[in-house]
């Protein structure tokens, strides 16, 4: 039975348990109690996930530095460009719109050299030739009188900005100067509107374009100067990765569904997704690296469309193991008996491709023509030789009358959907073989195109070497 006593500062429950002789208080809970609870929740899991959030920031600083290093980088840009803003023979040089070359290093600044170079180039070229326009229009415009003005501006906008924007849309373009193309039509509007209510257009075109360049060339500057990270360099070495990961994903499946071991590094047997999805980078990388100079063993015309065409050989194999993968996992599986026939050439098959591509991989990470990968090439060969002579063995394991053990029924379709799994593996490694050999010439194309265009730069590099060595 429970029951209640009002008191003067509140009402205070009495729970009362009849056992005979006991009774049980349940102590008051005040408003002031359940606030502070409350509060107190609320500040202890607000302090977890900061801490939280911390640990994951720690985590993928350690993993990458150089994410640290592109962090600091754009506050030293920063900092060295706010000084024009802060010193007055700048300020005074450039007025109010020091700002822009603020807002500049915020927009451009990327984390590979390539990348900022094509985003300043780009904005310098397009800003400038935007505001030269612009003032053009502007000195047509103000002399076609007050009342045909705002026309020469709006049709002068319409005509260029459509005319830019339609060029985004061819391939070319939007490779090298998509970026270039919307600063062009973001100025050129600005400085063209701005010119009828503006007295000084002039002025005005010169200070932003003056603080652009200025923004541009110190974010050059310390993206070329401090820890530099090369798109060039970033494409080369997510070539060889995807190279090692594909030789690792092939040889691992196969040896898994033959010899039935779990043992296996699931993310080694999973890597070729990781060349299915490198296309978009592999692609931004390779224009970004046009724009660079030369650095390291890259001159400044590396042939990195090359890298491309490896790319897309490698996918096309990511691809028939992602279908080989698919056959391994399938729910009908073949018998025992038919895949101890083909397994010994299967598995001959799987690490002569897989040492192949482990070859072709030290090849384009030392960017010279591997000794021994015409040797690879002709194990396996020889390996697909001996899985089409196992295939064509098939036949008599598909008799009724020289395989009593199997017990084949006299219609034979059981033993034929028992086949058709390992049928289809050996099938797919086939056509891997075939895809590997255009991989391998898609990277020797790679190593002779490098070979030929380092000799072009040092025969132009030879006569100024020969002229310096006269004048000493």
């Amino acid at each position: 039975m429970a029951s209640g006593k009002e008191l003067c500062e509140g009402v205070e429950w009495r729970i009362r348990v009849v056992d005979g002789s006991s009774e049980v208080l349940v102590p008051p809970t005040g408003l002031a109690r359940k606030v502070w609870l409350r509060t107190k929740g609320l500040i202890s899991g607000l302090g977890m996930k900061v801490r939280m959030f911390l640990k994951q920031a720690w985590d993928m600083g350690a993993s990458d530095p150089r994410k640290v290093i592109h962090c600091i980088k754009v506050g030293l840009a920063l900092t060295i460009v706010s000084l024009v803003y802060f010193m007055r023979p700048l300020y005074d040089g450039v007025g109010g719109n020091a700002m822009w070359a603020i807002m500049t290093v915020v927009v451009v600044f990327e984390p590979t050299v390539g990348a900022t170079l094509y985003k300043c180039l780009n904005r310098v070229c397009a800003t400038c030739l935007a505001g030269f326009l612009a003032v053009g229009v502007h000195w047509i415009a103000s002399q076609s009188g007050d009342r045909f003005e705002p026309f020469v501006v709006g049709a002068s906008i319409f005509i260029l900005a459509s005319i830019a924007t339609f060029s985004r849309f061819i391939p070319s373009v939007k490779s090298m100067f998509d970026y270039g193309a919307m600063i062009f039509i973001l100025t050129f509007s600005i400085v063209a509107i701005s010119g009828y209510r503006v007295d000084k257009l002039f002025d005005l075109a010169h200070q932003r374009i003056s603080t652009i360049i200025i923004g541009t060339s110190f974010c050059i500057l310390v993206i070329m100067l401090v820890c530099p990270i090369w798109s060039g360099q970033e494409l080369h070495s997510l070539t060889v990765r995807n190279m090692d990961k594909l030789s690792d994903s092939l040889d691992g499946c196969v040896r898994q569904y033959f010899t039935n071991s779990n043992g296996e590094d699931d993310q080694k047997l999973q890597g070729y997704k990781c060349v299915l999805s490198s296309k978009a980078s592999e692609e931004s990388m390779a224009n970004f690296a046009r724009w660079e100079p030369s650095h390291g063993r890259f001159n400044f015309r590396h042939p990195w469309k090359q890298y491309l065409k490896i790319g897309a050989s490698m996918r096309s194999c990511a691809y028939c193991i992602e279908a080989l993968n698919s056959c391994i996992n399938s729910e009908n599986q073949a018998a025992e008996s038919i895949k101890k026939h083909l397994s010994t050439s299967c598995l001959k098959v799987s690490s002569s491709s897989s040492s192949a591509i482990k070859e072709l991989a030290e090849s384009v990470k030392k960017m010279n023509k591997s000794p021994t990968i015409e040797l690879l090439v002709e194990e396996m060969n020889s390996a697909l030789e001996e899985l089409h002579n196992d295939l064509k063995s098939l036949s008599h394991l598909l008799n009724p009358s020289t395989t009593a053990e199997n017990q084949i029924s006299a219609t034979g379709l059981v033993p034929f959907m028992e086949i058709i799994p390992v049928v289809t593996l050996a099938s797919i490694l086939i056509e891997i073989s075939v895809r590997i050999e255009a991989l391998v010439g898609s990277v020797e194309e790679l190593v002779k195109e490098s070979e030929m265009k380092d000799k072009i730069v040092a025969k132009e590099e030879k006569p100024e070497g020969t002229m310096k060595a006269l004048q000493r």
